[in-house]
């Protein structure tokens, strides 16, 4: 009996020191990341925010891709419904388009991998 209680207790003990070993290490390593991550408000370069914005643009350059140039293209259009309708009617078609040229693509990579993962 006297033995069975020692080997809980045993037990028990054992339990709270790999929770506290976990727990340090988590800490530690939280505190690594932390040290050693910047948070500086002007990460992104002036060189990286041009390739973003050329990589944005590359496909359609007169099509709106920000909000800001959605909110741009509203205000010039206000008021105007039947230029409004023209312009969505453009866009639209543009990317469907641009879908329509991108799925045969995904589809067969899809198709591919799909048989890879099978075996067939």
């Amino acid at each position: 009996m006297l033995n069975s209680i020692f080997g809980i207790f045993v037990q028990i003990s054992n339990w709270f020191k790999q929770v506290r070993v976990r727990q340090f290490l988590s800490v530690v390593t939280i505190g690594f990341i932390l040290l050693n991550t910047s948070v500086s408000p002007d990460r992104a370069s002036k060189a990286t925010i041009d390739k973003i914005d050329r990589m944005v643009h590359q496909e359609n350059p007169d099509r709106p891709k920000t909000t800001k140039e959605w909110q741009q293209q509203a205000r010039e259009v206000k008021g105007k419904p039947g230029e409004r309708l023209e312009r969505i009617g453009e866009q639209s078609a543009d990317a469907i388009k641009e879908f329509g040229q991108m799925y045969p693509d995904v589809a067969k990579r899809s198709e591919r991998e799909l048989e890879k993962s099978t075996g067939k």
